[in-house]
């Protein structure tokens, strides 16, 4: 996953696909959020639990322990070792989604860039993405730590052509259990190792190179390129 993403909907349609039945404390807003092309060091909506409560708060998409000071933050963890390595051990029992309306990778095709691809549900339905992070409290609000990654697997079937790594989306169900704190650890672990939507879910086109700069927004970006047809 190169680290760019759409966040176009309102809070409250990322809410409703999750169907959790939880009071909701919403700190991001009523309105769409019209976030076509985030990039990583922005804040962009999370969804976690405190405990009975369902929590919405901007995030900033990067993260790093305390200690690492020499390292750049980190936007993305491996499935196959966020559970056990020490750089995320921190913020392994601190899990969130985040809900995105799709995501982009940029493949080499010869040109004098870079092709970008814009990759969402076949269904145009939000996507939840399994994130670990250090999260704003209830009490005390954002912090200077504050900050969360998403969790990529190796790409499976056609998408691999597109990039080597994506990220983990869970079913609403597997989401459910994902945030839940009642979930031991094993079981989280489980669930993104092996309960990941498979690549069938999902469909990919070209976008414009507008997209690689993130100061370009708009509902334009998310287009598909007028010659191009659905890649599957």
């Amino acid at each position: 996953m190169c680290g760019r993403l759409s966040q176009y909907s309102g809070i409250h349609d990322f809410v409703a696909v999750l169907s959790m039945p939880n009071a909701l404390v919403n700190t991001v807003g009523d309105q769409p959020l019209e976030r076509y092309n985030a990039a990583p060091t922005t804040r962009v909506a999370l969804l976690h639990l405190q405990g009975v409560l369902l929590h919405t708060d901007l995030v900033r998409w990067g993260w790093r322990p305390h200690w690492a000071k020499d390292r750049a933050p980190q936007v993305n963890a491996r499935v196959e070792k966020v559970a056990h390595g020490p750089f995320f051990r921190a913020i392994w029992p601190h899990r969130a989604i985040c809900p995105i309306d799709n995501w982009f990778e940029w493949v080499e095709e010869g040109g004098p860039k870079k092709q970008p691809y814009l990759i969402r549900h076949r269904d145009g339905s939000p996507i939840l993405c399994a994130a670990i992070g250090q999260l704003p409290g209830s009490d005390e609000g954002h912090g200077k730590y504050d900050g969360f990654v998403i969790i990529t697997a190796d790409s499976a079937g056609g998408m691999v052509d597109i990039h080597d790594r994506r990220p983990v989306v869970l079913a609403p169900a597997q989401a459910r259990e994902w945030i839940n704190s009642a979930t031991p650890k094993e079981r989280a672990e489980q669930i993104a190792l092996i309960e990941g939507e498979p690549s069938e879910a999902f469909e990919w086109f070209k976008v414009d190179l507008a997209v690689g700069n993130s100061r370009n927004q708009g509902a334009h970006i998310i287009d598909p390129l007028r010659s191009n047809q659905f890649l599957i």
